[in-house]
Order: C-alpha cells, then structure tokens, then sequence
C-alpha cells in the first residue's frame, strides 16, 4: 500500500486515480435492518502521486413519489419525498492549514463503519411511480477537478413477524349474488371463503377454504388470486397499480350443484414484503377469492393478507390449538371409555327387595384418596368405572345412615 504526504504543493500536479471502488464487509449480507451496522473499505488505487482535498463517505436513504411532467416543463407534476437515513463521514481530509493531501502511487485501503438508525426503516422497493432506496456512496475531491464517486445501493428491510397475534388471526368472508338483470334472475350464487391466518412469508402455500353454492342456471368457475396493491401519494394526488402475482382455479360448477375446497393450495412466489409504514407508498396483499360468472360480474371476496419476514413458527397458535384439542378430546375420552365388563342388566331385574333388606350398606364406602398412592387421577378412572353398581332401591333402607355416606357419581 502507498504512504501518503502531507502537501503536494511542490508536485505540480493532481496525478491520475486508476480506480475508486466500494466494498462491503460481509458482501454476502442480502438486507441489513433497522440498528445494524455497516462496515466496509473504500478502494483507491492511483497510478501517480494524487493530491486531494478529501475523501468523504455518505449513506442516504429516501422514498421519492413522482409522475407527469407539467405542462412546459420536465419537472414532475406531482413529487413527493421522504427521507429515513442521512450519514455523512470524512475518511481521509487535507491537514488544518494545508490544501491539499498527497497520496503515493499504489492502492489504498479507507475502512468506514457506521450504524443504521434504531428507529424503523422502511423497506427498500421500487415501483412504477416511486422507490424507496438507501445506497452508499464514497467521494474523492480534488483540487481544481471535478468529483470522482462510486456509488453502492444498500438493500433495507423492515422486519415483519407473521407471529404476532393480529396476523395469526383467521379471515373470513361470506357473499351472494344475483344472477339475471331486471325481472330475468336465473338465481344466486353464493360464496364463503377463510384462510386460517392473515400473515404469510415467500414460499408459503396458503390453504384456502371456500363454500360454493350456484343455484343459478350458468356453470360457474371458482378462482382465488393474490393480487399486489402499490399506492403512491404526490402532492395531494394519488395514483395505484394494482397486479396479480399468483393465482389458482378450480372445477366448474353446474347449476345447482355446490363445491368445497378443503385447504386449496395458493404457493407464495418471491415478492417484496408488506409495507405498511411510509406515508407517501404503501404495498398491500389481498387474497381474492373468487367465481367466473358468464354474462355477469364475478363474484369476488377480498381476504386481506400481509406478506411478512420472520416465518411462521406455529408455536403460539399450536399452543392454544392444543389446550383447545386437549379439552375436547378430554371430554370425548372420558365419554367413550370402553365398558369392560359389558353394562350391567336393569337393577329391578336383578336385585330383590328382600335382598335389599338383608344387606348393609348399600353401596361401598369410596376410597380414602388421602390414603391412596399419589398417582394421576385419570389413572384412577377405569378402576372407578368398573366398580359395582349400587343396589337399587325404591326406599332407602337405612335412613339413619344418609349423612354417612352418599352416592359418588364421578370425582376428579
């Protein structure tokens, strides 16, 4: 690497830069996010002594809005721009009270780092009317010449967990329809659709579950879509591309008949996350749900959905589908445990008055639970079932005994 001189006074000349380049530290890094760091070198390489005044780092990031130029001019008529990251950083400056800098011939290495913002940023983008873009751009002055840049963009992402509870929420949606004009109706068609959460990452299959119910007299065709809202705002005005990036159908329907998807897949394509936190763009997702009517307007159900960066996990929502499973299925169990022995016959069939009579105690005392084995009381139930039935009787035998002892039906 070549050393460097305090003046270039007696050189006479600002000498040649062969290249001027940007590098990251970790060049493999595709996003960086709100609080990281950026590290880097700039890469000067000079085929001559070089005098210079400075060599200064700038790290911008800003969403700009514009379209249609006025009448009479080339400048937009409507702009708008929002700015999220200004650092500016002085490499390399000439001493106080001299000029100039001199660098020798050879290649030089100029390492920088700063930090992003804590604040949320927004996520980079670019669109038909607007972009949202952050770069990194190292400067060299000259004396006497002009400026010599490179220029590097810095990809930025606003993280979205689809975890959080209001993206794990399920969507669902009902609508019908009248097929016909004036008096001339052939009938409705009637559509419901759910998704099970309304968060979802690249690369997911969303199932849908749809009802589809045509009692008019066209064969119908049901589709579902996922369709990109970008929305800009200028000056006041607003303009919005709306695009549909992945899309499925199904069978067609006869008239009166019905259909059921139960989980139709809908694969997620690689696509830029929701943004939901710039005020001059903003990109949406929405399911759409569905049916091709012939001579008529279709049928559709929009499902909202937001496209997120942290994948789904399942935890938190297996979680409360499980205590929810394990309650039902508890009950369930304890309903349908098997009768082993069989039931036994009516008891007036089998026990006599007499009988009754001649007995003690109709029924045996429960067990202490105190005294028993500390064990799980579900291990108890099966034994507990299978128990003698009491004795059956009209009238109690032994009224003096009522407050010693009472039927014990079930006691968990």
């Amino acid at each position: 690497m070549g050393g460097e001189a305090g003046s270039a006074g007696a050189l006479g000349s600002e000498g040649r830069v062969k290249s001027l380049g940007l590098v990251f530290q970790d060049e493999h890094k595709g996003c960086y996010a709100s609080g990281e760091t950026v590290a880097g070198h700039v890469l000067l390489e000079a085929a001559e002594p070089v005098a210079l005044s400075a060599l200064r780092l700038e790290a911008i990031g800003r969403a700009t809005a514009a379209w249609g130029p006025s009448a009479g001019s080339a400048a937009p008529a409507s702009a708008s721009e929002v700015e999220y990251l200004n650092v500016r950083l002085n490499l390399r400056e000439a001493p106080a009270g001299e000029g100039t800098l001199l660098l020798q011939p050879g290649k030089h290495e100029f390492p920088f780092s700063f930090q992003l913002p804590s604040e949320p940023l927004v996520t980079s983008f670019s669109g038909k009317y607007g972009s949202i873009q952050y770069c990194v751009r190292a400067v060299l002055e000259r004396p006497r010449l002009p400026e010599q840049s490179v220029r590097r963009e810095l990809q930025v992402i606003s993280h979205i967990d689809v975890n959080t509870p209001a993206l794990l929420s399920p969507v669902f949606k009902t609508q019908e329809k009248m097929v016909g004009c004036w008096f001339f109706t052939s009938g409705p068609v009637s559509l419901s659709a759910k998704i099970e959460r309304k968060g979802y990452c690249n690369g997911e299959a969303i199932p849908i579950y749809a009802e589809i119910e045509n009692c008019s007299s066209r064969l119908v065709v049901p589709k579902a879509a996922i369709f990109q809202t970008q929305t800009y705002l200028a000056s006041g005005k607003t303009k919005t591309v709306r695009h549909m990036v992945a899309n499925v159908r199904g069978n067609h329907i006869a008239s009166g008949s019905t259909d059921t998807w139960n989980g139709k897949m809908l694969k997620i394509p690689p696509l830029p996350p929701s943004i939901l936190d710039c005020c001059i763009i903003r990109v949406d997702y929405t399911l759409a749900v569905y049916i091709h009517i012939p001579g008529a307007k279709k049928l559709m159900l929009e499902l909202p959905l937001v496209i997120g960066t942290v994948p789904y996990n399942g935890f938190a929502s297996r979680n409360c589908s499980m205590a929810s499973q394990f309650s039902v299925d508890m009950s369930w169990w304890a309903l349908a445990l098997p009768e082993q022995p069989e039931a036994p016959p009516d008891y007036t069939d089998v026990v006599s008055e007499e009988e009754v009579s001649r007995h003690g105690a109709p029924y045996p005392r429960p067990p202490s639970w105190e005294g028993e084995a500390r064990c799980p009381a579900f291990a108890c139930v099966q034994d507990f079932r299978l128990q003698p039935p009491p004795l059956y009787s009209e009238v109690d035998p032994h009224p003096s005994r009522i407050g010693e002892a009472q039927p014990v039906s079930f006691i968990l």
